[in-house]
Order: structure tokens, then C-alpha cells, then sequence
């Protein structure tokens, strides 16, 4: 069994960054818009402030209180569509629930959807096209190309259909790039563990602790684990600890490949961001 080192391969993918920045005369500018204090958002955005300043990035964090009426938070989004120094930014979510997520997504530029949400982009990147892709799934093919990881023709079991993970990572594993042979399951799938058993990839994403067993992991498997759930212990002094859906100690034993949680693909979620404002940042995408 081999550890998937997410913080060791986000370095280095930073490393290349921060050279590819130093030689630009001006510097990609990333935005962040925090609505609240939920603590993983201000724990994540905090996240992406460090990365930024070690890419080499400007970066400005804009809080507004639960409050903020939506027409507001429009109006900011409508703003930073406008200012030709943003390259890229970010609406954080989850967001209070007076505000439509879905509205805010489409309102932002696709130009500077670094996050990837949005339907022109979830569109390009369905049809093979230049895109931004979202962070966690395109954070996930990074690994996969790091370890040089076998996928052609290869079955690939998704359990999770969200639109930021589960349904765009199925797509990209079906890609070219990758060939794998997909299936994309969820909490209404029938046999599941019967499925899952038989992946030679297995992508947990359904954001419930532990939920990945030994008897449905197949010998020699790779297992990427995406879930990341807080839960009480009387054991660290913080008073929690961050478990991912697959029940690790039980499992890491029986694969080829396994990512830990913390540390495997939550660090390659914030580079995939730097990535797509750097490309922001080139006019790689759209052009300037």
C-alpha cells in the first residue's frame, strides 16, 4: 500500500507555480467573498490566503455579515465581473439560505469562475473544451497523473453525484485522458457495496464518515477518498477530529493506493484554485 501525499504533491505543483509567476510582470489577482462566519469556510478561505501568498498571487478576502441581502451580494458580484485587476474569484459556500447559490453561480463572470461552477464552464468541460474545472475533481486528476496511477480501461466506481464532485469527476475519469470505465453511483444505487467491490478505482465522495468499509474495497485497488466530516473526540484538544468517508485503518491495508484524511485531497483542492486563477491570470482559457 502506498500513501497519495496531497500536501507533498500541492507543493510541488506550488513550486511551479511561483516560478511561472515570478516571471510575470503583473501578478494574477484572486478574490474571495466570505458571507458569515461559518468556521470550515473561514478555515478554508484562510487556506487559499497562505496559498496565495506563497504562489506569489494578490489576493483581498471580502466579508459581509449573514444579512447581506441578495441583491447586495449581486451587485458585488456584478462589481468584480467589471474590474479588469480581478483575475479570478470566488463566492464561498455554503451561503445563508435567503440567498440563491444557483443564482449567484450563474451571475458570476465564466471568465472568473476560477471555482468552475458555473453552467458555461460545467458545459466546456463536458464537450472535451478548455474550461475551468472544479477544484476537488480536477485536484483528484492531478494526483492520478503525480503517481503516474494506471487508469485506461480501468473500472471507476463514484459514489457521490454532486455537481461540484461526484457528476464532473465521473466526466473527466470517462475522458480521454483517462479512459476509464465509469460508474457513478449514489444513495439510491442497488447493490452498492456489490459495486463498489468491484472497482479498480474507487472514488469516495458522499460526505459520510467512514462509510467505505473493508468488504467493499477490492484487493489492490486505489481509493481516493474525498469526504471530510468533524466529529466530537475526547482525544485532541480541539475537542474534534476530521474523519473521511472511508473507514481508513480497515481499508488502506487491502489497496495498491490510498489517500489519507486530513492531507490527501483537501490540499490539492486549493492548488486546483491557484491553478485555474493563474490560467485566469493568462487568458489561457478565454483569452485576454
Amino acid at each position: 500500500m502506498e500513501l497519495i501525499d496531497g500536501k507533498a504533491v500541492a507543493a510541488a505543483l506550488k513550486q511551479r507555480m511561483a516560478e511561472r509567476v515570478a516571471a510575470m510582470e503583473r501578478k494574477p489577482y484572486l478574490v474571495a467573498i466570505l458571507v458569515g462566519h461559518d468556521g470550515a469556510s473561514e478555515t478554508y478561505v484562510g487556506h487559499k490566503e497562505r496559498a496565495c501568498r506563497e504562489i506569489g498571487f494578490r489576493s483581498t478576502v471580502l466579508r459581509f455579515e449573514e444579512d447581506i441581502t441578495e441583491e447586495a451580494l449581486l451587485g458585488e458580484i456584478e462589481r468584480l465581473n467589471a474590474d479588469p485587476e480581478v483575475d479570478g474569484f470566488i463566492v464561498q459556500m455554503p451561503l445563508p439560505k435567503h440567498i440563491s447559490e444557483q443564482k449567484v453561480i450563474e451571475a458570476i463572470d465564466p471568465r472568473k469562475d476560477v471555482d468552475g461552477f458555473h453552467p458555461v464552464n460545467v458545459g466546456r468541460m463536458i464537450l472535451g473544451l478548455p474550461a475551468y474545472v472544479s477544484a476537488t475533481p480536477e485536484g483528484i486528476c492531478e494526483l492520478l497523473r503525480y503517481y503516474k496511477i494506471p487508469t485506461a480501461g480501468r473500472h471507476c466506481v463514484v459514489v457521490g453525484r454532486s455537481n461540484i464532485v461526484g457528476r464532473p469527476m465521473a466526466n473527466l475519469l470517462s475522458d480521454k485522458e483517462f479512459n476509464c470505465t465509469v460508474t457513478l453511483c449514489h444513495s439510491r444505487t442497488e447493490n452498492l457495496r456489490e459495486v463498489c467491490a468491484g472497482a479498480d478505482i474507487l472514488v469516495a465522495a458522499l460526505g459520510k464518515a467512514e462509510f467505505v468499509t473493508a468488504d467493499m474495497v477490492k484487493p489492490g485497488a486505489v481509493v481516493i477518498d474525498v469526504g471530510i466530516t468533524r466529529v466530537p473526540s475526547d482525544k485532541t484538544k480541539n475537542g474534534w477530529k476530521l474523519l473521511g468517508d472511508v473507514k481508513f485503518d480497515e481499508v488502506a491495508p487491502k489497496c495498491s493506493y490510498i489517500t489519507p484524511v486530513p492531507g490527501g485531497v483537501g490540499p490539492m483542492t486549493i492548488v486546483s484554485l491557484m491553478k485555474n486563477t493563474l490560467l485566469a491570470a493568462e487568458g489561457a482559457i478565454y483569452g485576454k
